[in-house]
């Protein structure tokens, strides 16, 4: 059975909800969620997580603006995504076109989520050839190792010793995969320089 549940906010403790409240209840909702005083940017806002919990597939969750879920165009696309992939309807009051019960609005939300992993597919492009340049230019992103060249001769001498890997990280005070990644490296590097 599908059942329309509201969700409200307001940013600060000073401002009332009762309008907001007023207007999901007069439109259909049963239950209404209010946040009181919570940032949109926040997501551990109370009543949300409540509201979120409470939501089931079929439902509509009912809201005055999409400002009241999130605060970025982004953020309010994957609370939308996140409740299309829940089977949950979202609808806006002030807001006509964001309204997933209809033809056009699932359509309109459908236009805006390929937009959106377009975005998301651009920024991962475009890390990718920045991350491709530096190497180029031998750069290496990320953090530093912690095996120097000290630390790595040291392992290779006690690997040759037929110490265990986590032996020698232990010895070495870092961790095992980092001790085999260097002497991985060390290895390729050594028979490069033979070869």
């Amino acid at each position: 059975m599908s059942t329309v549940i509201g969700y409200a906010r307001v940013s600060t403790r000073e401002q009332t909800p009762q309008a907001q409240e007023a207007a999901l209840k007069d439109a259909g909702a049963v239950r209404v969620f209010v946040d009181h005083g919570e940032s949109s940017r926040r997501t551990d806002r109370p009543a949300w997580g409540a509201c979120w919990d409470y939501l089931r597939e079929g439902d509509t969750l009912l809201v005055w603006r999409l400002d009241r879920l999130a605060g970025t165009t982004s953020t309010a696309i994957e609370v939308i995504t996140a409740l299309h992939d829940r089977g949950v309807n979202i609808k806006s009051l002030t807001e006509p076109d964001v309204d997933t019960t209809t033809p056009m609005g699932r359509a309109l939300f459908g236009i805006v989520a390929v937009f959106a992993q377009l975005r998301v597919d651009t920024i991962r492009q475009n890390t990718r050839a920045g991350l491709d340049a530096a190497r180029a230019q031998g750069r290496v992103g990320g953090r530093p190792t912690v095996m120097t060249p000290e630390r790595t001769a040291e392992a290779a001498r006690m690997r040759a010793g037929g110490h265990s890997l986590a032996h020698i990280a232990g010895v070495l005070g870092v961790g095992a995969s980092s001790v085999s990644r260097a002497l991985a490296k060390a290895g390729s590097e050594d028979s490069q320089v033979a070869s």
